[in-house]
């Protein structure tokens, strides 16, 4: 028989994760077998009902259990902020695999994000690697791109991790973000060497465009809406419970009277946008119970696309291919106007994403609105709009707020998050607002400096509405490392290498 991933040894998965025990769901899929899981699964419906029979004693026998989530490092308080992330690198690298349990092997050394998350993730990498670049670490945002270019050419995509259990999706495109970092630093042979994955990737998120018609207007991440432009949307090959968070999806599914697989579905989906998770996606706009994700063109999600189809036309430029530069100009161009058709909302002077199902924008406000000022995609008038938005309802006293609700969700209201930061600060520079920037970085980098000077520690996310309280919400607890919060604040840091407090952020 041949070697089982233990996400799928029924009985004795559902077993250990309804049973609950290991308090984190995610511990029993990144287990290793000491013996082969058939064999396992065997031994285990043999003696599961035999008198004094102990789940967790069997469990302990037969896998070794994951390193428990650590820094390695003690903090000395003495060093600033600074100097901690700089230390912090080495202990949140990872040499390069074997194959072992879930985990799918990597060439070359990587970073990790920290905590519970032990393995490589897609979208945290880029904001972790303008961290490394302050920090002189070229070669290890080689790596990793070489590594995410092997995931691309083994699998056809980048996976949300390094893990078995998130082959059926992706995280936001933001590869082609990595590739042109690279560029900045080593040139444009960069662009022109990575072309054949940028490409790779690309087709993964459109693949299903040749299967829209009329009367199919969804399939895949591609969405036809009514005048025939083609968008995009997240979406997850399986319609399964999570391995990694199957209790907490099953007991969801328990709740609800509707399929549970469309259910699954879309709590997949929302964890390919890596806002895992958000009212954003609520179709009642309070409960997980609504989740909706696979209906909604998202904004983000189709500006990173958009930029994804202009660095494609470069590399073609580059290579003198004029036919295949256009083509890829066309599409970015077609995907522009078709966002400021769809997703800009005049009367509100914001982004939103627009709901397919309903044919009509959600009502949602979010940090994903700001996206479009972040690839240049909005007008001024736009951006003027944007801004005033952002700092009469998204300005907090720690930063920038994820949105406006609070429903107990972790990319909710009152939580900031450093990629979130970032974006919202750079859109902001891009049309003139470098004071509101400004003031948004320097928040910020006080409130990630109070909560170190405070815990030793850098969080995956924070607080930013009240300064004296920890971030929360979510279905594990807030988790310390952490690397794309490093890098963020060695971006800023860097970029407002003086930064005093202002009294009024204003325009320009």
């Amino acid at each position: 028989m041949a070697e089982k991933e233990i996400f799928l040894l029924d009985p004795l998965f559902y077993d250990v994760q309804m049973q609950q025990i290991f308090s984190d769901s995610k511990t029993f899929v990144d287990c290793i077998s000491k013996i082969p899981t058939a064999v396992i699964l065997k031994k285990y419906l043999a003696a599961k009902n035999k008198p004094g029979f102990d789940l967790k004693t069997f469990v302990l026998k037969y896998f070794y259990t994951p390193e428990k989530p650590k820094t390695g490092i003690a903090s000395d308080l003495q060093k600033s902020t600074y100097r901690h992330i700089i230390h912090l690198w080495p202990v949140l690298t990872r040499q390069p695999d074997s194959e072992n349990g879930s985990l799918i092997p990597l060439p070359h050394p990587y970073i990790i994000p920290g905590g519970r998350f032990r393995e490589i993730y897609y979208w945290d990498s880029y904001f972790t690697m303008l961290g490394l670049k302050e920090s002189g670490y070229v070669s290890m945002i080689e790596n990793m791109i070489d590594n995410f270019s092997h995931l691309i050419k083994v699998f056809g995509f980048i996976p949300n991790g390094n893990r078995t259990y998130y082959l059926g999706r992706s995280q936001p495109p933001i590869y082609s973000l990595m590739v042109q970092l690279l560029a900045q630093l080593k040139g444009d042979i960069v662009l022109t060497k990575y072309l054949p994955y940028l490409v790779k990737e690309y087709n993964f998120w459109t693949r299903g465009n040749t299967l829209l018609t009329r009367n199919t207007k969804q399939a895949s991440h591609s969405v036809r809406l009514n005048d025939g432009e083609i968008l995009n949307r997240y979406f997850d090959e399986f319609a399964t419970a999570r391995p990694e968070s199957y209790r907490e999806d099953t007991a969801l599914s328990k709740q609800i009277s509707g399929d549970a697989h469309n259910l699954f579905r879309n709590l997949r989906a929302g964890a390919e946008s890596g806002w895992d998770f958000s009212s954003r996606w609520f179709e009642d706009s309070k409960s997980l119970k609504s989740i909706n994700t696979t209906n909604l063109v998202a904004v983000d999600l189709n500006c990173l696309l958009y930029h994804l189809e202009n660095k494609i036309a470069d590399g073609f430029k580059l290579k003198n291919n004029k036919a295949k530069n256009q083509f890829y100009l066309s599409r970015a161009d077609q995907r522009k106007k078709a966002i400021q058709k769809y997703c800009w909302n005049k009367k509100e002077g914001f982004y939103f994403d627009y709901d397919i199902k309903n044919e009509k924008q959600t009502k949602a406000m979010a940090l994903s609105g700001i996206m479009p000022l972040y690839f240049s995609v909005a007008n001024q008038e736009q951006a003027d709009s944007c801004a005033r938005i952002i700092k009469k309802k998204f300005l907090k006293p720690g930063g920038v707020v994820t949105t406006l609700k609070n429903t107990g969700q972790q990319w909710d209201a009152p939580n900031g998050w450093a990629p979130l930061q970032w974006i919202t600060i750079r859109g902001l520079e891009n049309y003139g607002y470098h004071s509101l920037a400004k003031e948004i970085a320097h928040r910020w980098i006080s409130l990630n400096d109070k909560v170190y000077k405070a815990t030793g520690k850098m969080m995956e996310k924070y607080n930013v509405e009240n300064l004296n309280l920890l971030a929360g919400g979510g279905e594990y607890p807030s988790q310390d490392g952490f690397g794309w919060t490093n890098g963020i604040y060695l971006a800023l840091h860097r970029k407002y290498r003086n930064i005093r407090q202002t009294k009024k952020a204003s325009k320009k």
